[in-house]
């Protein structure tokens, strides 16, 4: 059975996840902002997190001044998937890893070859 978590801890989970993030990896991401929506899209109902936006290694010198990249966490496929709390803040971190390496240039077939899908 999936849990309830209100959502402002739902978020503090999301900022441990973000907080965890080496201080090196951190401090290269650049230009993006980090939401939580309550639901995924119509589409793709158990999607989980979502990167949009333009990956590091595709952007030009002239990406400056652009509106920020998104990083987006549903929280409602999260919770449904979790059974404890445990069990939802390590796919909060999973999902938060799996979004920043999208901004990185990472593919989904690369992560689920490093274990990170």
């Amino acid at each position: 059975m999936p849990i309830d978590l209100d959502p402002a801890a739902f978020d503090a989970m999301v900022d441990r996840a973000l907080d965890g993030l080496p201080d090196d990896l951190a401090a290269l991401v650049d230009n993006v902002v980090v939401l939580v929506e309550d639901e995924a899209p119509p589409d793709d109902p158990d999607l989980l997190g979502l990167y949009d936006g333009l990956a590091l290694t595709e952007r030009q010198a002239n990406h400056a001044g652009m509106l920020p990249d998104r990083i987006l966490l549903f929280r409602g496929p999260l919770l449904d998937m979790a059974d404890t709390e445990e069990d939802l803040e390590e796919e909060v971190r999973i999902t938060v890893v799996h979004e920043v390496a999208h901004h990185f240039g990472l593919d989904d077939q690369r992560l689920h070859e490093l274990g990170w899908g």
